[in-house]
């Protein structure tokens, strides 16, 4: 299985970052090798649609499961029709959001948040 986390590093001790279109990285874990991947997210600097972005990049990596802070409506739709499940969490060390996952206690991401559009924070 391969589990993506929006990231601010590229280690396990980085936090998981909550912005999921306007990451830095995405730390892709595969369960099954212990292999560590991690992407630059091509949808952190777009004027727009970085959600999308993102999205298609995750999806062409072919990923099983997605854990970040939020999705917007784009993002939300493109992942619930690839078959992606997505998951909630909040900034903490990667190792700790895969240890929540393992144990089951992170919330599936059923409905998408607030749309954002474009600028930077």
């Amino acid at each position: 299985m391969k589990i993506a986390i929006s990231a601010t590093g590229k280690n396990s001790e980085d936090l998981l970052d909550k912005r999921f279109g306007r990451c830095e990285y995405f730390q892709i874990h595969d369960t099954e090798s212990g292999e560590v991947k991690v992407l630059e997210n091509k949808g952190q600097n777009s004027s727009g649609g970085a959600g999308i972005a993102a999205s298609n990049q995750l999806i062409d990596e072919n990923i099983d499961v997605i854990i970040t802070g939020n999705l917007g409506p784009n993002a939300f739709e493109l992942i619930e029709k690839s078959g992606i499940k997505s998951y909630k969490c909040e900034n903490v060390a990667i190792s700790s959001v895969l240890e929540k996952y393992k144990k089951g206690e992170l919330e599936e991401i059923k409905m998408s948040g607030p749309a954002y559009h474009g600028g930077s924070h």
